[in-house]
């Protein structure tokens, strides 16, 4: 083992960030997670670089924004030469395990990973991609739709549960391989759940401790959909809303069925946790708990994510390590910023590549250097007929598409995002400012191009691979079972010896 720390990265699916406005918010039955946010730096407004799971993982991961990447949507290719966190750890040492989701598309189901433990939830081919070229079109068979939300209530076991009971289960395996010594290097794990992701369906354990919670109607109700912005309204017709008849009822059952959820997650982390410190792994590893986006949780009548409304584009995120104080930070930062702060904390060099990053380091943040620099946000994917760009700095929130008005929001003045000002000539200089910095950072005719360009080989590709013999490139994790309990080439002295932990005499 050399000096380097362990590192156990804890990523969530679409847990809104204003849920933790300092760990998890005082109503929330989450023990786990506010203990471990007690002895974290906590990142009050942390920003998704893409509020969608294939973009905003692609980004986490790799430091880059979904322009970077070419990750615009659920269905577009992780390239193989993009460094990741994984190649970098992996490159300076350690061994680097995924347990669980990171919407990998593309032949390369690893991206710097040494070993997977459990394929994916979701499929690794181009099926999912969106049109540019037939705006307004909804592919019913995979769009999200509100059923989700008419649907809401309890169940003992749905897919997802299933997909997050063996997540939590075989990242605890590996904690005690690492603890048992199997490995001489540090490690990097990864535990990924697809969990408080919709469907919003709860066992009833967690469903119970929310029956007296004055949490289940959102903030601001819904609007009428001629009352919404442009990209509102073309969500609202993405997620069929004309479908369904949303009651009170509907909406107090999604949210309660979410927060089941994260108490839910709380459990299997408190579990994972339990293992670490079990195998007296505890205090040598950073853990860093974040998320991939958020969800509107009916905010203004809207579900789900795909917005760059804080719902949404906001996430947790929280870095416990003994080296670093711990404390709120209120500084914009981003999902970007957490490939460079890993190797910060694992003192790697990113020289060579940091040209092509978009994030930057949270460690001098967490030692009291001030962050000057705005966060950025894309998107590209359904619901969408051009990118969307997000610049947040400071107090202001700034939204440009070619397509629509421009939009901006003073987030302390109106944190429920309710009053546009790009309209009222007394924040034109601020209206100027930001337009000048999109011009400034992002050719839009380009970036519409090219999006437009790569949905389209895709399809071609997609309908192709499909038609006749069929391999999939989904991950099918290695199960070497003549290597695990006892065989008879191995001495069942050994086994029962170098299996257990601690040794005793």
């Amino acid at each position: 083992m050399t000096s380097r720390k362990n590192i156990l990265i804890l990523m969530v699916d679409q847990l809104n960030g204003t849920l933790f406005p300092d760990g998890p918010a005082d109503f929330l039955h989450a023990p786990h997670l506010k203990k471990l946010a007690d002895r974290s730096v906590r990142f009050q407004n942390t920003y998704t670089a893409s509020p969608l799971c294939a973009p905003g993982r692609a980004s986490f991961m790799s430091g880059q924004l979904p322009r970077r990447t070419g990750v615009y949507d659920n269905a577009a290719e992780f390239a193989s030469d993009i460094p990741t966190y994984a190649h970098h750890l992996r490159r300076a040492g350690y061994t680097t395990c995924l347990s669980g989701k990171m919407h990998f598309v593309g032949p390369d189901q690893m991206h710097g990973f040494e070993e997977r433990l459990t394929t994916d939830i979701y499929p690794a081919d181009f099926g999912w991609t969106p049109d540019y070229r037939k705006p307004g079109e909804r592919i019913d068979w995979w769009y999200h739709n509100m059923g989700s939300v008419t649907g809401a209530g309890i169940a003992e076991i749905s897919n997802q549960m299933e997909y997050d009971d063996d997540v939590a289960f075989q990242a605890i395996r590996k904690i005690y391989d690492y603890g048992r010594g199997k490995y001489d290097r540090p490690f990097c794990l990864t535990v990924s759940f697809t969990h408080p992701h919709d469907p919003y369906v709860a066992r009833r354990k967690y469903w119970d401790l929310y029956e007296d919670c004055d949490r289940l109607l959102p903030e601001v109700p819904a609007k009428a959909y001629e009352d919404h912005d442009p990209h509102s309204k073309r969500i609202f017709d993405a997620n069929d809303w004309r479908s369904f008849d949303i009651k009170e009822d509907d909406i107090r059952r999604s949210r309660r069925a979410y927060f089941a959820n994260i108490s839910y997650l709380d459990d299997k982390i408190g579990e994972i946790l339990s293992a670490l410190e079990a195998m007296h792994l505890a205090e040598e590893t950073t853990i860093l708990f974040v998320s991939d986006h958020g969800d509107m949780l009916g905010e203004r009548g809207l579900w789900f994510k795909m917005t760059f409304f804080e719902g949404s584009s906001r996430v947790p995120l929280m870095i416990a390590d003994n080296d670093l104080t711990p404390q709120r930070i209120t500084a914009p930062v981003s999902t970007l910023d957490v490939l460079p702060s890993l190797c910060d904390i694992a003192g790697i060099d990113m020289s060579e590549i940091m040209p092509w990053t978009d994030g930057e380091s949270l460690v001098p943040l967490a030692n009291g250097k001030e962050r000057t620099a705005p966060v950025l946000m894309e998107y590209a994917a359904e619901a969408s007929y051009a990118p969307l760009v997000g610049i947040r700095e400071d107090d202001w929130k700034y939204v440009h598409c070619e397509l629509d008005p421009p939009q901006l929001f003073n987030l302390t003045d109106d944190p429920y995002e309710l009053t546009n000002l790009a309209e009222d000539p007394a924040h034109a200089d601020a209206v100027s400012r930001f337009a000048d910095a999109v011009k400034a950072r992002w050719d839009m005719s380009a970036f519409d191009a090219e999006v437009r360009q790569s949905q389209a080989r895709r399809w071609i590709v997609y309908e192709a691979l499909r038609n006749g013999a069929y391999f999939p490139w989904d991950y099918q994790p290695l199960q070497k079972a003549s290597e695990r309990y006892m065989r008879n080439h191995m001495d069942l002295n050994d086994v029962e010896d170098s299996q257990r932990y601690p040794r005793g005499e």
